[in-house]
């Protein structure tokens, strides 16, 4: 098992007052699955997602990650799995703007020592050059993130959260800023990622590219009130329908 909650609260305390993010969350995420999370705003997808990202802690539960119980790690493994366990992938890109595609691409490998990782060798850059051709990017890669379409960020963002082999990829909202057509590529990939053997994790407010993943989980105050699975798995290269 990739990912298994017990009870997870999050309770932010700002002086007196305890506002509940998450109030008895669990579930379980196997390798290789491709899970959507929805909800309205402010039902607890973010703190979710912060949480199982290693960007967060929880208040109370137990988060078991690789069969190992979280609460046990010290900051200084927290930091060495959120940069080689997890590959975040942001509504707004989160590119470096002066730095082209390639550097972008190449930069969570500076923070990372994973075995056969190493930013300067030829194998690494090899890889990156790999994946950009996966996406058909590999003629932007000396460009800036400024001369690449919105839908081009994405798919450089997708490859920088997968240069340092994740076991988890996190995508917060990947379509959100996106018009329809970019949209639909982004997610093209991403599923073509989770046929690849990928455990993707996304948030998302659309159904339809809820749709896309195999499984759903609905958030509403805190609590996950609905888990199902995609019978009818939407497939994004016969176009994201409103």
């Amino acid at each position: 098992m990739l990912i298994k909650l017990e009870n997870i609260t999050k309770d932010y305390i700002d002086e007196e007052l305890v506002t509940p993010a998450l109030r008895g969350v669990s579930f379980e995420i196997k390798k290789g699955a491709f899970v959507a999370v929805m909800g309205a705003s402010g039902s607890g997808k973010s703190t979710l997602m912060h949480i199982i990202g290693f960007l967060d802690k929880p208040t109370a539960g137990r988060y078991f990650f690789e069969d190992e119980d979280t609460s046990q790690f010290k900051d200084e493994k927290l930091a060495q799995i959120r940069n080689q366990k997890v590959g975040f992938v942001f509504q707004t890109y989160n590119l470096l703007a002066r730095t082209s595609v390639l550097e972008n691409i190449l930069l969570p490998t500076i923070y990372g020592t994973r075995a056969g990782v190493d930013r300067d060798s030829k194998k690494t850059r090899k890889h990156a050059l790999d994946l950009l051709e996966k996406v058909n990017l590999s003629h932007r890669m000396n460009h800036r993130p400024n001369q690449l379409s919105g839908g081009e960020q994405q798919r450089v963002a997708i490859i920088r959260a997968l240069i340092n082999e994740p076991s988890l990829i996190l995508a917060d909202e990947p379509t959100g800023n996106l018009d329809s057509k970019s949209g639909q590529e982004v997610m093209e990939v991403l599923q073509d990622l989770n046929e690849e053997g990928h455990t993707i994790l996304m948030v998302t407010h659309e159904k339809y590219v809820a749709e896309c993943a195999r499984r759903i989980l609905e958030f509403k105050d805190g609590r996950v009130v609905a888990d199902s699975k995609v019978i009818h798995q939407h497939l994004a290269k016969d176009g994201l329908m409103k």
